[in-house]
């Protein structure tokens, strides 16, 4: 257990919620296009997901991270 007084603010930021909640809305097109065998449904997750992973960053850049100015 850590016992500094900074507050580090782990994912408590639109950035961090948004990239989180867009990864999981493509996870889970992923998950319906294995399990009704789609294609497109597959690559459309996979397409999601992958948005998700560069989000965060660009949001956090544009000042909606913990340190941001919006």
């Amino acid at each position: 257990m850590a016992h500094g007084t900074e507050e580090l603010g782990h994912g408590h930021s639109v950035a961090a919620w948004s990239a989180v909640l867009v990864a999981i809305l493509g996870v889970t097109v992923l998950t319906l296009g294995v399990c009704l065998p789609m294609d497109s449904l597959t690559v459309v997750g996979a397409v999601i997901t992958g948005v998700s992973v560069f989000l965060g960053p660009v949001l956090a850049k544009l000042g909606y991270g913990v340190k941001g100015k919006k």
